[in-house]
């Protein structure tokens, strides 16, 4: 594993350990760490959602695009 060092303001720091506290942390970089996966997810999602809206229109959500979809959510509809 690659170490990074960062500087950071004493108000950043104290929140940072505020968060490690918090939240049960074992340390300041597996707080980091976890930020950091967040912002590749938000990343990715990002780019699903720019990739889906350029694919072209999209269905129209009605009643039966809610119903199928529900469908789909409870097993009765593989489609």
């Amino acid at each position: 594993m690659a170490t990074m060092n960062v500087s950071l303001p004493d108000g950043l720091k104290e929140f940072v350990e505020a968060q490690v506290d918090e939240h049960g942390y074992g340390t300041s970089s597996e707080f980091v760490r976890s930020l950091i996966r967040r912002e590749q997810e938000r990343t990715a999602l990002r780019a699903l959602l720019v990739d889906g809206m350029s694919s072209g229109p999209g269905s129209e959500m009605d009643d039966s695009y809610f119903a199928r979809m529900r469908d789909r959510i409870h097993g009765s509809d593989p489609a």
